[in-house]
């Protein structure tokens, strides 16, 4: 069965120094992120790559990824935008529809400048073998929270067969004003990892256009994937299971985070 991997690679930090994240060495052997992320994603059992990537990111990842990795095939797909009416792209959910024409399996999408942990991808992976509906992973708060400040995260919300009956953003959260929010350390949020059926694109193609049409004056405003698909799941035209994990998910924000991160990972060893 073809598993397709998803990654969203197209943007520039600039909180990174407007290097690319993704190709920063962080891993234990002097890794790329991206690098240790495939050798995650390719031993839970993905078939097919693909990289959607922007301006500043198509040449360094094609001239270190090709056509193939590790004998898996590498495609690429391009998220543009008008820079005569924009000042940056239109989002995560348009970044994944420029990858359209090239998913005709079962996907597995995430951010390319996180580490989502082995288990994760292969939990992931495992449903899509064996269930025709989506699923996520949901992280526990606890894991997730920065050390640096507040972050706003995608809390889900579940019934009792752990489906996802609601995505709700919460804003500048830290592990001081929980309660307030009605959240604890143990509720299962978000990173942007969701194993999809490609039918969903049929379903929010509907919403990315509305979504344009309605801010088309607008120079900033994103389309965010998960809140798009948090919608499908209200209106019941699709089911998510959430399966919980202890993993700790690990992303890179600022240059200063690489020697704290390459540090973390060679404890895991």
């Amino acid at each position: 069965m073809e598993i397709t991997l998803v990654y969203l690679v197209a943007g520039i930090s600039s909180r990174f120094g407007g290097k690319i994240k993704q190709l920063a060495k962080i891993g234990p052997d002097n890794e790329t992120l991206i690098e240790y992320s495939l050798k995650q994603t390719i031993s839970a059992g993905i078939t097919k790559i693909i990289f959607i990537v922007g301006e500043k990111t198509e040449k360094p990842f094609k001239e270190m990824f090709g056509d193939n990795y590790k004998g898996i095939p590498v495609y690429y797909a391009f998220q543009t935008y008008d820079k005569t009416k924009r000042d940056k792209p239109w989002g995560t959910l348009d970044s994944l529809f420029s990858a359209k024409s090239l998913i005709n399996s079962p996907f597995i999408v995430c951010g390319g400048d996180d580490i989502y942990g082995k288990k994760a991808f292969e939990k992931l992976v495992k449903h899509l073998k064996n269930n025709s509906n989506n699923a996520t992973i949901g992280y526990k708060l606890k894991n997730v929270l920065s050390e640096k400040g507040t972050v706003n995260r995608g809390i889900f919300q579940v019934d009792l067969d752990n489906n996802v009956t609601e995505i709700k953003e919460y804003f500048k959260i830290d592990s001081s004003n929980l309660n307030e929010k009605g959240l604890t350390k143990e509720s299962l949020c978000s990173m942007l990892l969701f194993a999809l059926q490609p039918n969903i694109f049929d379903m929010l193609e509907e919403k990315i256009i509305k979504f344009k049409q309605e801010h088309q004056e607008d120079r900033t405003k994103e389309v965010l994937a998960p809140e798009e698909i948090g919608k499908l799941i209200q209106e019941k035209k699709i089911t998510m299971k959430c399966y919980p994990t202890e993993e700790e998910w690990i992303g890179i924000t600022n240059p200063e985070d690489e020697y704290y991160v390459k540090k973390k990972l060679i404890k895991k060893i």
